[in-house]
């Protein structure tokens, strides 16, 4: 991961200051590098010993980056991983034109790769990825907003970067088409139950754990599992509380809503959810031999979920 962090460092390189910035900014900013991570594991536990699986890997993280770049300015975020957004340092406009810069710089790196099949996935990818947050701006307000459409929201806007990250892995190294389905399966898994863990945070972190403003999604009007499955668990007089709050936005009644979402198990029936999501996960590896790097692939299904930012 480090000689991926150099290589992302090096390819970020623009003669234009301003790209050099922003850049900077957000990838300074640290995060997990969960995708990339995933991409480098699931290489190594079907046998990369080269460099490709490497860029492969920093392919992945420039376009979840350029997303970060275009999902704060959507949804006016001014705090991420604890600190300042680019968009609340630079202005909208950097912010989406260096997220542009990034897919483009991804796309110039995925054809050093030679894999056809790799430009097509990653196209997918990106085009589902934009659909996804097409679909979540369709839904923010919208209290009728139930458990299947959050799925295809989270589907796209989220899990099919971690499939991806894992199946390009898999053609890198010819994985046979068993193979390459499960750990892309895997990987689609892995990242439902991430973001479900990562929506439920938002109702029981803090804002200093979480790196960002505690109850965005809900200041923002958007319905998440832990919402969707209160407003449909509550009785009446909370219920028309959680619809208006949805339909408003705001955090007014946040307090309200937190505990209506507790006094309804939706944080539990979230995370019950995203457990099964990761032990399908898990159960998903089964194809690939032991190997200390498969052993961090199923330990990543745990701290997908477990994790408290």
């Amino acid at each position: 991961m480090s000689r991926v962090n150099t290589l992302i460092r090096s390819r970020l390189a623009s003669d234009v200051v301003l790209v050099n910035q922003v850049a900077e900014h957000i990838v300074a900013g640290g995060g997990k590098r969960l995708r990339p991570m995933l991409c480098v594991l699931a290489a190594r536990a079907l046998g990369a010993d080269g460099e490709d699986h490497l860029l492969a890997a920093a392919i992945i993280e420039f376009i979840h980056t350029a997303t970060l770049l275009h999902d704060d300015v959507v949804d006016e975020s001014d705090l991420r991983r604890g600190r300042r957004t680019a968009n609340a340092v630079f202005g909208n406009a950097a912010s989406v034109l260096v997220g542009d810069y990034l897919y483009s710089r991804a796309f110039q790196m995925m054809v050093e790769l030679k894999r056809m099949r790799i430009m097509d996935v990653m196209a997918e990818t990106t085009n589902r990825i934009a659909e996804g947050e097409v679909l979540q701006l369709m839904h923010i307000g919208n209290a009728e907003t139930d458990e299947a459409a959050y799925f295809r929201v989270i589907e796209r806007k989220t899990a099919v970067l971690f499939e991806a990250a894992c199946r390009v892995a898999a053609i890198l190294l010819d994985a046979d088409a068993l193979v390459e389905h499960a750990i892309a399966d895997y990987g689609m898994k892995l990242g439902l139950a991430f973001q479900i863990a990562d929506d439920v945070l938002d109702y029981v972190s803090d804002a200093e754990t979480l790196g960002k403003n505690i109850g965005d999604d809900l200041a923002e009007g958007k319905p998440t599992l832990p919402l969707i499955h209160a407003l449909s668990h509550a009785p009446a007089d909370e219920a028309a509380t959680l619809r208006r709050v949805i339909e408003t936005g705001g955090l007014d009644d946040l307090q309200n809503v937190i505990a209506a979402i507790h006094r309804t198990g939706a944080i539990a029936y979230s995370q019950q959810r995203a457990r099964q999501l990761a032990t399908e996960a898990r159960q998903a590896l089964d194809v690939l031999p032991a190997s200390p790097y498969k052993l961090a692939l199923l330990g990543l299904a745990d701290y997908a979920i477990d994790r408290k930012l």
